[in-house]
Order: C-alpha cells, then sequence, then structure tokens
C-alpha cells in the first residue's frame, strides 16, 4: 500500500469551484436519505444496506470506501439504477431514481469494475455503438468521440483494437464511453482495480481534470489512499455509513500522531515491548502503533531500548485507517477478510 500511496500523493488534491461555498448555496448532485435494502435470495443475512443517508454536492469527488460486503457496491448499483429501491429515497441532481430513472441516466455516466469492452472491435467502434446507444446522431457522435478521446490521449489509438491495448488504455476508453453523452455526474465503480500504479495515477490525474470542468465524480474504492485524494469520504462497514467527511476532518478526528515501530518479529514483539517499557502498543499487520502524547524524548528512548528489535520507527500522520480502526474496532484487512 505504501508504494501506491507513494505514487498518488503526487497528485496534489486541487478543491473544486464549489468548496468554497457555503453548504447551504451547494446544488446536491447525489442525494441518498433513509435508504435499506435486502436482498431476497439472503434473507438469512442482515441488509445489505441499513438506513443509509449522505448527499455529494455538485463540483466534488467522492469516494465510497469499504472492505468487501460493506454495501458500497450495493449502494453504487442502486445509484447507477441498477436494483429496485426499497426503502428510502435517491436523487441525482433533484431527479428520483426510484420514479423517474430513464431521466435520471442522461444525467451520469457510468463505468463498472469488470470491463464492458468488446476487445475485437476498434476503440472508436466501441465508442460508435455506445454513442448510438445514448442515440446520438451521426454527425454529433463523430464529433463527441474526437471531443472525448483527445484529453484521454486516445486520437492516435481509435483505429486501434481494444484486445491490443494495456488495462490502463482500457481505462481510458471505458471513461470516454462514460463521457460521450456530456453526463454532470461519473460513477466509477473501482476504476483503478487491475492497473499499476503508475496507470492509476494517471487516472486520477484525469479525474482531476474532469472535476476542474465541473463534472461530480463518485468513486467507490476500497484502496485507502485513492479515498485520501477525495473531497469527501464516505465510509461504509457492515451495510453502514459509519463515518463522513473531508480526509483531514476524518483524520483530525482520530487525534494526534502515532508512533509507529516495524519489528523484526513481528509475534514477539509485543511481549518484548510491555517488557522493556511496560508499554502496549497495537498492532496494525506486521507493525505496531502506540498512541497518546509522542515525544522525541520517547522516541529515542524506545530505539534506545527497542533497537536489536526494531527494523523501523518514527512519528506518523493519522490515516483513514485508523479512522476505519476508530469507529469499527477492527482493522480495514481484517474487515476485508472477514466479509
Amino acid at each position: 500500500m505504501s508504494s501506491h500511496r507513494n505514487e498518488l500523493n503526487a497528485i496534489a488534491p486541487i478543491k473544486s469551484k464549489s468548496m468554497g461555498a457555503s453548504p447551504t448555496s451547494l446544488s446536491a448532485a447525489i442525494s441518498v436519505e433513509h435508504v435499506s435494502f435486502s436482498y431476497p435470495s439472503r434473507k438469512e443475512t442482515p441488509p445489505a444496506l441499513n438506513d443509509v443517508s449522505f448527499r455529494v454536492d455538485e463540483g466534488q469527488i467522492c469516494a465510497l470506501l469499504g472492505p468487501n460486503g460493506s454495501g458500497k457496491s450495493t449502494l453504487f448499483r442502486l445509484l447507477a439504477t441498477l436494483l429496485p429501491w426499497q426503502q428510502g429515497t435517491g436523487q441525482i441532481f433533484g431527479v428520483d431514481l426510484a420514479h423517474s430513472p430513464q431521466r435520471a441516466r442522461r444525467l451520469f455516466g457510468v463505468t463498472f469494475q469488470s470491463p464492458s469492452l468488446d476487445t475485437r472491435l476498434t476503440v472508436e467502434e466501441n465508442l460508435w455503438h455506445q454513442g448510438k446507444l445514448y442515440g446520438l446522431n451521426s454527425v454529433d457522435l463523430q464529433q463527441r468521440i474526437i471531443e472525448c478521446s483527445t484529453p484521454l490521449g486516445l486520437k492516435d489509438w481509435l483505429p486501434k483494437t481494444v484486445e491490443t491495448l494495456s488495462g490502463g488504455w482500457k481505462r481510458r476508453v471505458e471513461l470516454a464511453k462514460a463521457l460521450l453523452h456530456h453526463p454532470r455526474l461519473l460513477l466509477l465503480d473501482e476504476p483503478s482495480v487491475g492497473l499499476d500504479p503508475g496507470s492509476r495515477r494517471e487516472l486520477w490525474q484525469e479525474l482531476a481534470r474532469l472535476r476542474q470542468m465541473g463534472i461530480s465524480i463518485l468513486v467507490s474504492t476500497h484502496l485507502m489512499e485513492e479515498a485520501e485524494l477525495a473531497d469527501q469520504v464516505v465510509i461504509f462497514d457492515e451495510g453502514q455509513k459509519v463515518a463522513e467527511g473531508s480526509p483531514d476532518e476524518l483524520t483530525q478526528s482520530v487525534g494526534q500522531d502515532a508512533l509507529s515501530m516495524t519489528p523484526r518479529n513481528p509475534e514477539t514483539f509485543a511481549e518484548i515491548l510491555l517488557q522493556k517499557t511496560g508499554r502496549n502498543a497495537l498492532r496494525m499487520g506486521s507493525s505496531f502503533r502506540l498512541e497518546g502524547q509522542i515525544s522525541p524524548g520517547l522516541v529515542e528512548e524506545l530505539a534506545t531500548s527497542l533497537g536489536p528489535e526494531l527494523r523501523a520507527i518514527g512519528l506518523i500522520r493519522p490515516t483513514l485507517e485508523e479512522v476505519f480502526l476508530k469507529v469499527t474496532g477492527r482493522t480495514f484487512e481484517s474487515a476485508d477478510q472477514e466479509d
């Protein structure tokens, strides 16, 4: 995860024009109120969504963050009008998704985690057929193909068959398809799955460009480092919204900086730490975290007394991983494994 974070952190978050406005002056790109959903085939299991409410202001990037099985994919499918609404309401730019799904579909473009490209066709042919599904006439469609492909670097790739493209370029074609009908909102389901760090970084640079153009974006992801690039993060666990806010607001709610220690032998380190210092630390994967008042003197003291046992020690700022731990009582990794 750290290597991905280093790549993505090179993208400075670009605040949308709406970020400086007061909340009451912004229109809602997405509004979800008291939504619950259960799959009829899973009667013995808890609901996939349980009384979820949130809104995404126009011109922002919002990340739905959660482990597998947390409910974010179900919510995404509801917003994409692929599942029937059971309880609660959902709107896109004021259009009710349950009562006017066809009207709502003209307002958003969507890409799914599973590829939706015909690999035997060229890039241009894929875009052409998608445009025809939107009812675009041939003249307008040809112009929009150029409009959407050029900023994504796809213009020279239009005559190439999709099967010859890398994963990163295929994602660009998917994004171009979603933009053909000039949507006001993009719904992106795990858009960087399968991409290398460089392609992931380029994807988020493109999302930042689209945000500057005024397009609202909802991204479903299980990657902490991606969610940290969004304007707003909504964290899900076991079908419920457990936290919401900007990345800074969420991490500041956790508290002050913490001390991270990476031992040579994680299995025995907790006992050694307790014996030598009388302190208990929280284990997170292969590292241990010590919270509270962390002074430079304490860092030096622990480095001296535990030196032979440590690979690394240092101060770290709170992350969304700590936010998830605080609100759920378990690590994101363990929640992913349980689900």
